[in-house]
């Protein structure tokens, strides 16, 4: 079996080409994990108050937030390619063009955000129309209103990410944790007001979203000017682009970002064909990938942790200890994912009484998170924080192709056979999603095994 082949334990790596000890895989895996769990309990406690201002409303911001995602991963994948690129440079002891990396990524995050804020400001509301056109009134007002007040965080949002990724690029988790707890307070904070005070709807969730990253995005921005670190911002560095490092940062980013893209796109197009399921199983899939993202966040946590530790690696040069940490991680990802996902299996009934919806749409949650959870907890540890190992490594093609085939070829193709012909709802689209991560982690585990990973560079 090739899992069990890859899970099996490999010949312990002699300590002086230990990069990362226990110790301090700890100290970065905890921190990125508790960051993950304050962003979903937020997400949580925005769907139960935005519950109490009527199913239309959990409905519209549920169809929103799959087009708002789109941006988000953009930034993300922005990112993600520069700490690929910072954290080799890390490996490899050039500080002088870590420095330079990370201020690009300041550079190419901010110019991106901006022409996508212009975007859907102008012609955000006209793209929502088409793209939902049978949906109730009500619903796409909420769904408009909450686009165009979330557009305006754009470049805080990226901002925030960059600079995120700069400092888990360094293994410096706990600083994007404590940022994150200031930003989540702020949000929940705001949401209590613009919902039970102001009785604000969509807008009162928006708004608190918009203010919080703004903060976040500050507060970030202002540390990585620090030069206490392995790596720094550098005002001269920004103020220009420089194509030579771009060029280095957008070969991880662009495949990243197209990867993240047709991914959300697909998740797009699976809304839509949920919106023609009618109120109950948009609000459950809305409510459901709460749940779903709380379950993910597991994953999340070990792919930040796969990209600084693996790309250090290979920035030093040391390919052995590189392949020696990819089967460690995903052993640890493996175990830390089956204890989470059956810990959010067992809260999920506990919660969702705290949800104002009816008993048909919190009867089809349950469905759909159980289903959830048992893929996230055996397969995705190895479709997701894998593939950020063989990204961190440089292997960026493949990944984006192997994504591309499993989720926007066969989830969009599988979700329309058992969600639409076969009548099984938004439980047809969980259990897409599920054969989806079986066939990716079946070609990271297959790449990986193949050696052909270790053949590429980034710089």
């Amino acid at each position: 079996m090739q899992i069990q082949t890859l899970i099996d334990p490999k010949p312990i790596l002699s300590r002086d080409r230990q990069l990362f000890s226990d110790e301090r895989l700890k100290a970065m895996i905890v921190p990125l994990i508790i960051e993950q769990l304050l962003q979903m309990i937020v997400g949580l406690a925005d769907t139960m108050m935005v519950s109490y201002a009527g199913e239309a409303v959990v409905a519209g911001v549920g169809l929103d937030t799959m087009i708002y995602t789109i941006f988000i991963y953009l930034f993300t994948a922005i990112a993600a390619g520069g700490s690929v690129v910072v954290s080799q440079y890390i490996g490899s002891r050039n500080r002088k063009n870590a420095n330079l990396a990370a201020s690009q990524i300041y550079t190419l995050a901010a110019l991106l955000s901006v022409v996508c804020m212009v975007l859907m400001l102008f012609f955000g509301s006209a793209l929502l129309q088409a793209m939902y056109p049978s949906t109730e009134q009500a619903t796409m007002e909420a769904c408009k209103t909450y686009m165009w007040i979330v557009a305006l965080s754009f470049p805080a949002n990226a901002l925030y990410n960059a600079g995120a990724a700069i400092y888990r690029s360094m293994g410096r988790t706990s600083v994007t944790m404590r940022v994150s707890l200031i930003a989540n307070v702020i949000n929940v904070i705001g949401n209590a007001i613009g919902i039970f005070v102001l009785h604000a709807g969509a807008a009162g969730v928006a708004w608190p979203t918009t203010i919080s990253w703004y903060v976040a995005a500050v507060v970030m921005t202002a540390m990585c000017f620090r030069r206490d670190g392995e790596v720094n911002l550098e005002w001269n560095l920004m103020r220009q682009l420089d194509l030579k490092m771009d060029r280095l940062i957008l070969g991880v980013a662009i495949p990243n970002s197209i990867e993240n893209t047709l991914f959300q796109a697909a998740k797009v197009v699976l809304g839509m064909l949920v919106a023609t399921f009618g109120t109950s199983q948009i609000a459950a899939n809305s409510t459901g990938q709460t749940f779903w993202s709380l379950a993910a966040c597991m994953g999340v946590s070990m792919g930040s942790v796969f990209i600084t530790v693996i790309g250090q690696c290979v920035g030093a040069g040391d390919i052995e200890a590189a392949e020696w940490y990819i089967h460690k991680l995903t052993r640890l990802s493996l175990l830390l994912a089956i204890i989470w996902n059956a810990a959010v299996m067992a809260m999920t009934p506990l919660l969702l009484p705290l949800y104002s919806l009816g008993q048909d749409t919190k009867r089809l949650i349950l469905i759909i998170v159980a289903i959830h959870n048992i893929f996230s907890a055996f397969i995705q540890p190895f479709s997701g924080p894998l593939s950020s190992g063989l990204r961190a490594a440089g292997d960026v093609k493949f990944t984006m192709w192997a994504s591309i085939f499993s989720t926007v070829v066969c989830r969009t193709i599988l979700s329309f056979i058992l969600a639409k012909w076969l009548g099984m709802g938004v439980i047809g689209i969980a259990l897409a999603m599920g054969l989806d991560w079986c066939i990716k982690a079946a070609l990271d585990v297959w790449r990986l095994k193949s050696g052909k990973w270790k053949e590429k560079k980034v710089i």
